[in-house]
């Protein structure tokens, strides 16, 4: 899951906005917010959450509640995952479709009890899942949007769960808590392909939260190198990789469909799996010295949807839509950049593994 970018007239602000002044981050617009980009700098940012922890100010993301006793059936009509599947105190990705099966949003579905989910949906596509939600109430269910009275800090690397204090916990799940005494609501996810956690909070303890997480070491991260973070490990990027004109099956999301259960966009989704993708968004690596970057042809039909140069590996990396015969892992690709024909190969995903590094 991630965050669409776009550029907004009036920027909105995080709680958290004067403590990234301070401390001399670089801000930028990104989905109507005025975000940090970097603090230090992308590269140390993102060798710090691979190798020890780093926090992030996700507080642009969205939260909407859906409650009530019709609550858990509006959703499984609405969402592609099967909620059946997860009790309380857990949560599951899973996106929001269209009667196309495009992706209107990838998401996280808490569930707090039977009758009560909380989703936590990217910042650009806050209003849509919203309006997608309300548009599809039913009697005994009601969807609020409480966005504004949360904050939101991921703390994410090797090092974060022993370094909060916190007890382990199987991934997607989420129990109450606290750091630094302030309540939190501890989500076992995150963005980042490291272990970690994502902690919820009033809007009105972030500092003190925030604070007390920098604090005891954790590195100040932005929203570079948490792109940088999630390109190495493939999750897919919102707005980039999938939109509302992808589906599910052509970005390898498949795993996130229950296509034995029925909601808006299945038919579609059930004929491109029967059919097999025309198209399939690959990993791969470049064989020549070149960044790939979004909107980059891929010769043959393709093209890239998310690049950047790699960290850990230093080389240019990246995700792109190649023609289904292409999409082997192994096949070589040819990418325009910038003018210059450069040559990449398809690699298995995730490109980076703890284990394998």
């Amino acid at each position: 899951m991630a965050d669409s970018p776009g550029i907004a007239q009036e920027l909105r602000r995080t709680p958290l906005y004067d403590r990234h002044v301070a401390l001399g981050a670089r801000l930028v617009a990104f989905a109507g917010w005025e975000m940090p980009v970097q603090y230090e700098g992308v590269i140390p940012e993102h060798l710090a959450v691979r190798n020890g922890w780093g926090v992030f100010d996700v507080s642009h993301m969205g939260q909407l509640h859906l409650e009530g006793p019709t609550a858990h059936e509006v959703l499984q009509r609405a969402l592609s995952n099967d909620l059946d599947r997860i009790g309380d105190g857990e949560a599951q990705y899973t996106l929001l479709t269209n009667e196309r099966g495009g992706i209107v949003d990838d998401l996280i579905a808490y569930r707090i009890a039977p009758a009560h989910y909380l989703l936590v949906v990217n910042a650009g596509n806050r209003e849509a899942a919203f309006e997608w939600l309300a548009a599809r109430e039913q009697r005994g269910s009601t969807v609020r949007d409480e966005s504004g009275e949360y904050a939101l800090l991921a703390v994410q690397g090797p090092d974060s769960i022993e370094q909060l204090g916190l007890a382990d916990a199987p991934a997607f799940t989420h129990a109450m808590g606290a750091v630094g005494g302030v309540e939190v609501m501890v989500c076992r996810t995150g963005y980042t392909g490291e272990r970690g956690v994502e902690l919820m909070c009033p809007a009105e303890d972030a500092v003190a939260l925030w604070d007390a997480i920098v604090e005891r070491g954790a590195t100040p991260c932005g929203l570079g190198a948490r792109d940088t973070l999630r390109l190495e490990v493939c999750y897919p990027l919102h707005g980039n990789d999938i939109t509302t004109d992808t589906d599910a099956i052509s970005a390898g999301l498949a795993w996130t469909c229950a296509l034995d259960k029925e909601f808006t966009g299945v038919d579609a989704l059930r004929r491109v799996k029967a059919d097999g993708p025309a198209r399939k968004l690959v990993a791969f690596v470049m064989g020549e010295k070149a960044v790939p970057r979004h909107g980059m042809p891929i010769e043959g039909g393709g093209d890239v949807t998310s690049g950047t140069h790699s960290p850990m590996f230093d080389v240019g990396i990246g995700m792109g839509y190649v023609p289904a015969a292409h999409a082997d892992v192994g096949s070589e690709l040819v990418i325009d950049v910038r003018g210059r024909p450069k040559r990449a190969r398809v690699v298995r995903k995730p490109i980076y593994t703890r284990e394998e590094h």
